[in-house]
């Protein structure tokens, strides 16, 4: 099979396509042929090693100390099973999956193995693979700051800044589908379709600072590490929560604290990869109920230029990386028929 690797951290150059072998699955596991993927925010700090101040060695003793520890990178896809080991009943060759190795990266290759009872979920028919391969990173850290951290209640006030990207896009729809009031900050550029994904309120962040408008709100989340607690602090009713998805190492460590002492309450970390919460947010997007926004979408030949793209820091959503197999003879029909609608033929 073909993949994209790297051994050093830095730009998109450090990409290498190069030949491995396949993978051969375990007893317990499948082997997906990924038809999509995508790059995210943690491809790119895991090849960039861009880390907030005062986390760099922790980022090295996460990701590689001297070069990367996992040299296939992407956290997640959309594929078709490919074989399957021998105790596994869950799933069988021809099933069209959503996979979400997350923190374990190795999706930017054409084929994967993962545990079948992990995180994987057959990909609905009215969803394409593209749209598919883009639900699990934005919309599982959403739901679960939003509803499993943060405790969201309907009829609540809620900003979130960073509104356009691939988790704030997808925190803007959980929580308008949850009966939230919400208010999205993003450039003006990106406030028509921010708008469209539900928000009633759009706050230039180049014009206006939301922490000085007035405005008060039950929950604040911050999705690119640009509100600061000290800031945040003021746009926030008294007991209010933010949910600080990306920001500063000292508001990670004592913004908790801070908090408490200010009568409010601040929820940082990681956000679970439980399957469980793939499986409901799949279901959400089956249903109507959340579309993953899709900025672009490349060839695999185009990796490089998708990180590229990821680096400018202006995505819309998220990226998809299309995959089309190299030397692939004698598929099933039904592999050739879902083959056929990830590549448009």
């Amino acid at each position: 099979m073909y993949a994209y690797t790297y051994t050093e951290y830095g730009s998109p150059d450090v990409l290498n396509y190069v030949e491995l072998p396949t993978p051969t699955p375990k007893s317990n596991e499948v082997l997906i042929r990924v038809v999509a993927t995508t790059v995210s925010a943690g491809d790119w700090r895991a090849r960039s090693l861009t880390m907030p101040a005062g986390l760099g060695l922790i980022g090295r003793l996460v990701f590689g100390i001297t070069r990367p520890r996992k040299p296939v990178l992407g956290t997640e896809l959309s594929g078709i099973i490919e074989d399957v080991g021998a105790d596994v009943t869950a799933f069988q060759p021809g099933d069209a999956v959503i996979g979400y190795p997350g923190a374990g990266f190795g999706a930017h290759a054409e084929y994967i193995t993962m545990p079948s009872d992990g995180k994987i979920v057959r990909k609905p028919e009215n969803l394409s693979f593209e749209e598919a391969a883009a639900i699990p990173f934005g919309a599982t850290t959403a739901y679960d700051f939003l509803i499993n951290k943060g405790k969201l209640r309907a009829g609540e006030r809620v900003l979130i800044n960073g509104g356009s990207g691939s988790v704030g896009s997808a925190c803007v729809q959980l929580a308008k589908h949850f009966g939230a009031e919400v208010t999205a900050v993003c450039s003006a550029a990106n406030a028509d379709l921010v708008r469209a994904l539900g928000a009633d309120d759009v706050i230039d962040y180049n014009t206006n600072d939301f922490a000085k408008g007035g405005a008060r709100y039950d929950i604040v989340v911050d999705t690119v590490g640009t509100a600061a607690w000290s800031r945040a602090r003021h746009a926030l009713v008294p007991n209010g929560r933010m949910l600080m998805i990306a920001g500063r190492t000292s508001d990670m460590i004592l913004g908790g604290l801070k908090a408490r002492l200010d009568g409010k309450r601040l929820v940082g970390g990681v956000a679970s990869e439980a399957g469980g919460i793939l499986g409901t947010v799949v279901d959400l997007a089956a249903a109507g109920a959340y579309h993953p926004v899709i900025d672009r979408n490349f060839d695999f030949s185009q990796m490089i230029a998708a990180h590229a793209h990821v680096d400018t820091g202006h995505k819309k959503g998220n990226v998809v990386v299309t995959i089309t197999p190299t030397g692939k003879t004698g598929l099933r029909a039904s592999e050739n028929l879902q083959l056929m609608e990830a590549t448009h033929v």
